[in-house]
Order: C-alpha cells, then sequence, then structure tokens
C-alpha cells in the first residue's frame, strides 16, 4: 500500500483512504462542484496526478476536489464495491479489460457528446480512438500509449558478466542467461528475474508469439491446459536453475511496483508495462534500462501498443461534465500534459506528444524511445477481453504460486482453463 494512501487513513477512518481533499469557494459552491478522482498507481504516478488537480482547480475556482489511489489489485475491488453501492467516483481510472465489462454493464458512460466541445481529442486519431470504444461509442480518454516491457538492472548483469536481454533474444537465450547469472551472482538471495508466471501480460504475450490468445473474438479461452503448463514449466525450470526468484519472494509480490521483486531488491529484472518504467526507476536504487520481452523462435510479434490507461466518467458521476473537462486537462492541455508527462504512457496526441518530449528527463526519454523501436515486435490489438477476464488474471496469479509451491505445471494448467471457464460461463 502506498505511504500517500496510508498517511490520511487515520484522518479518513474506514480504510477509504481519499486524500485530503481542499475546498475554495463558498460552501454552496463546493457541493455543488465536488469532483471525485479515483486511480491505481504508485506514489509517483499520485504526486504528479495530484498537482495536475492542484492545476486545474486553481484554474477553476470554487471546485472542491477528492483523490484517492491504491494499488493495482486493491483498485478492482474496491471500484466493483463502490460500483455495487451506487457510489462510484466521477472520474475514474480504467483499463483495456475492465472497459468492455463496466461499459456493457452500465457502470460507466459514453463521452461522444462531449466530443468537440469540452473533450478536445479529435487528433488521438482512429485508432487510439477506436482503442478506448465499445459497440462503436467512445468509454475511454487515452492517457498514454505503452506496450509490455523488461526492465533490468544493468550494474547487476555487469557484475556477473552476463550480457542482459536485449531486442531480439529468446526465451532459450534468456533461460540461459539467467541461469548463468544466477551461477555467477555473488549476492545473497538475489536473482536475475522475477518469476511471471502469474503476470497475465506476459502469459498473454507469450501466447500471441506461440499464435493463440488468451480469448478469441467471442469471448472464450482462446488457449488450451497444454499452452498453460508449458508457460508454467517455463518458469519452473527457470527457478530448478536458479536464475528467477523463489516461490517465496515472488509471493510477496501484490501487482504493485512497490511489492515487486526488483523494487525489493530481489531481483535484476521484472516485466512491466513500458510506462510503469519510470515508476520502477524511481523506487530502484539501481539504474535501470529498458528492452523488448524475450521472442519466440520462429514466433509471431507478441508485443501489442495499447491505451495504457484511460479516464472514464462512471454512472454515479454527481459532475460528469466537470469530470470530463478535468481529463482533458489532463491529456489536451499543455499545464496538464507537462505535469503528468509520460509516466502513464506517451501521450496519444501529437502536439502533446512533442511537447511532452521537449522536457523529457533521461528515464521518460528511455520509455518513449522504447515504444518507438518496438515496431518489429508489434502485432494487432488483441479481441476485447470478455466479462470476467480481471477476475482470471488473478486466478492466474495465485495457481502460479500453486505450482511455484508444488503442484506439477499439468495440474496448474487444468485447473487454470477449468476455473477461467468457468467464470466466463458465470457471466
Amino acid at each position: 500500500m502506498s505511504a500517500h494512501l496510508v498517511s490520511r487513513r487515520a484522518m479518513l477512518g474506514a480504510g477509504c483512504g481519499f486524500a485530503a481533499s481542499i475546498t475554495l469557494g463558498s460552501p454552496v459552491l463546493a457541493q455543488d462542484k465536488q469532483l471525485r478522482v479515483f486511480w491505481w498507481g504508485s506514489q509517483e504516478r499520485a504526486d504528479r496526478t495530484n498537482k495536475a488537480v492542484d492545476a486545474f482547480r486553481a484554474a477553476n475556482a470554487g471546485i472542491d476536489t477528492k483523490t484517492e489511489f491504491t494499488g493495482w489489485s486493491d483498485y478492482w475491488p474496491r471500484l466493483a464495491t463502490r460500483v455495487a453501492g451506487r457510489n462510484a467516483p466521477d472520474l475514474v481510472q480504467m483499463d483495456y479489460r475492465y472497459m468492455f465489462e463496466y461499459a456493457r454493464r452500465g457502470a460507466i458512460v459514453p463521452l461522444d457528446q462531449y466530443l468537440g466541445n469540452l473533450l478536445d481529442i479529435a487528433d488521438f486519431g482512429k485508432t487510439n480512438l477506436g482503442s478506448c470504444s465499445v459497440d462503436g461509442k467512445l468509454y475511454g480518454i487515452n492517457l498514454g500509449v505503452n506496450s509490455s516491457a523488461m526492465a533490468y538492472d544493468a550494474a547487476a548483469w555487469q557484475e556477473t558478466g552476463v550480457e542482459p536481454p536485449k531486442f531480439g533474444t529468446s526465451w532459450e537465450e534468456f533461460a540461459s542467461k539467467c541461469e548463468a547469472f544466477g551461477k555467477a551472482n555473488k549476492r545473497k538471495k538475489f536473482y536475475a528475474s522475477v518469476d511471471a508466471s502469474g503476470l497475465e501480460p506476459a502469459f498473454e504475450l507469450w501466447l500471441r508469439q506461440r499464435g493463440k490468445a488468451l480469448y478469441d473474438d467471442k469471448g472464450s479461452v482462446a488457449f488450451d491446459a497444454k499452452d498453460a503448463a508449458d508457460w508454467f514449466k517455463l518458469w519452473g525450470a527457470l527457478r530448478d536453475s536458479g536464475g528467477c526468484v523463489t516461490a517465496d519472494i515472488q509471493a510477496l509480490d501484490k501487482l504493485t511496483l512497490e511489492t515487486s521483486p526488483l523494487a525489493l531488491g530481489y531481483a535484476a529484472a521484472s516485466f512491466l508495462h513500458s510506462n510503469q518504467f519510470i515508476g520502477a526507476q524511481q523506487l530502484s536504487k539501481a539504474k535501470l534500462s529498458i528492452t523488448a520481452y524475450p521472442v519466440m523462435t520462429d514466433g509471431k510479434p507478441g508485443h501489442y501498443l495499447k491505451p495504457s490507461q484511460m479516464w472514464s466518467i462512471s454512472s454515479d458521476a454527481k459532475a460528469p461534465e466537470l469530470a470530463v473537462k478535468l481529463a482533458n486537462f489532463t491529456v489536451h492541455d499543455p499545464a496538464g500534459v507537462k505535469i503528468l508527462g509520460v509516466e502513464r504512457g506517451v501521450p496519444a496526441s501529437p502536439a502533446m506528444r512533442d511537447l511532452a518530449a521537449a522536457s523529457l528527463d533521461d528515464v521518460s526519454r528511455q520509455m518513449v524511445d522504447y515504444v518507438g523501436k518496438l515496431d518489429p515486435y508489434v502485432g494487432p490489438l488483441p479481441p476485447s477481453p470478455p466479462k470476467g477476464a480481471g477476475e482470471i488474471s488473478f486466478v492466474l496469479q495465485r495457481i502460479s504460486q500453486e505450482v511455484a509451491f508444488g503442484s506439477t505445471p499439468e495440474q496448474g494448467g487444468e485447473q487454470f482453463v477449468t476455473e477461467a471457464e468457468s467464470i466466463l460461463k458465470r457471466g
């Protein structure tokens, strides 16, 4: 849990986690213009977002803002609870895998009516607008473009005399490098890589290289038990060779940057989204580098470019127009864009991308350059994930840990497919 959230629990009570609100103007104005904002992410993201909200509020007197953030794992249960209680915040951060479910159940609202007036994002282009749409209607405001990536501590790899992974490194080469790292490493409880067997984006990318997918265009599971078992075997072999972290260390990862073995000092490489590279660097004492995932020999491209996150307006919003105005400020107003930078991804607006690039630090520039080099490894955007996909991602994490602690890859593969199909049937 982030320090920003914890520091306010005692004041706000009941684990609510809302950041201290600041009210400008009269109580009547504040009540009329209260805006609640909720997102997931690291302390780095929170600092930037709160600063952007402050700037927006300073330019729009009389607005009372309440901001809240938490880690990825806690975010979705908390948001679902508030949606069920008809008390969702006005402006919520949305992910591609959840957007279709939330849109089709009426939890977020279409934004088309705001295009061209409060929402000035026409220059995002057809592809970026389409990636934030459901059934032909716009439900998300793209906060940045990203893809999967690997972050690594180059100095730690240099210590072992092993060349770190790079663009084009195969999975077989990656395994050999990690094993060699483990044999040459002299640090205690320190490994070449995290164990990514429970990370859904990593599994999806590997499946795509294999010519498969997580889901087909009908919303059904598009892989079989053998695929999942082979994935668990890949990481089991790395554990056995000392190439990736042990099961007990990986179990510390709660799917947040702060709890990653890379941030905790147990691993020299980790798999994440490219925009998370900035937050990962802030948490790491070592200087990090960024590269692509390993490739499958004679395989297909696994990476794809997607909206890293989106802003969506909840159907419970008390101030939907104000929420749209704030969202627009963060993606298409120079003041807001400069504050957020590229921590959530490369801006979708070409003009805002150029604006942000002009003042990038070395870490941000690495991330932007990385996305620019990905083209040979990029395939088409996958089919929209079905309702229940978010729950299935947590099932993968749980079963991967069960395999790591003793069940067989075959048992894990069968169980994962069975549970995933059951979740989808439940709808």
